[in-house]
């Protein structure tokens, strides 16, 4: 089984680098099955980038990012993807994980399972590298959730 884990996200914007964290967590602490191929993508805001990757299938994408639902930041959420809009209109930047997904859709390269794992942020518009103490808590447990979905144990 082969499954892509795509960070999004712009680590100098504060807690907009969440996804990046993760994927970095669970870069250096990777402990996998044998049956499973793990691909580790580092998106940023160029989400075309992910789109080009789906053209080698995979079985499996979780995307990680900064999710402004309303919640209390460092709130962890972890989502099926069930419902893809159709692209519009193609821009090479995509920094939002559904137009991307959007593209990818249309070039008919889905994988059968995608996921969403995000966390609330406290600030995006601060220019600093580093998260706030709740979402920079959060990060290993989106790492946890990450490593369960990885595993298939959704």
């Amino acid at each position: 089984m082969r499954v892509l884990i795509a960070a999004f996200g712009n680590e100098l914007r504060g807690d907009d680098g969440f996804g990046i964290a993760v994927l970095r967590q669970l870069e250096s602490r990777a402990l996998l099955k044998d049956d499973v191929d793990v691909q580790f993508l580092e998106v940023g805001t160029g989400g075309i980038r992910l789109a080009q990757e789906l053209l080698s299938p995979c079985d499996r994408l979780i995307v990680i990012d900064a999710v402004n639902k309303g919640s209390t930041p460092g709130t962890v959420y972890v989502m099926k993807v069930e419902d893809i809009p159709e692209a519009g209109e193609i821009d090479l930047h995509l920094a939002v994980p559904s137009r991307a997904l959007s593209v990818a859709k249309a070039l008919g390269v889905l994988p059968l399972e995608t996921y969403l794992v995000g966390c609330e942020p406290a600030d995006v518009d601060e220019l600093t590298m580093e998260l706030s103490e709740p979402v920079k808590a959060a990060v290993p447990i989106a790492a946890g959730h990450i490593r369960s979905l990885m595993e298939g144990r959704g």
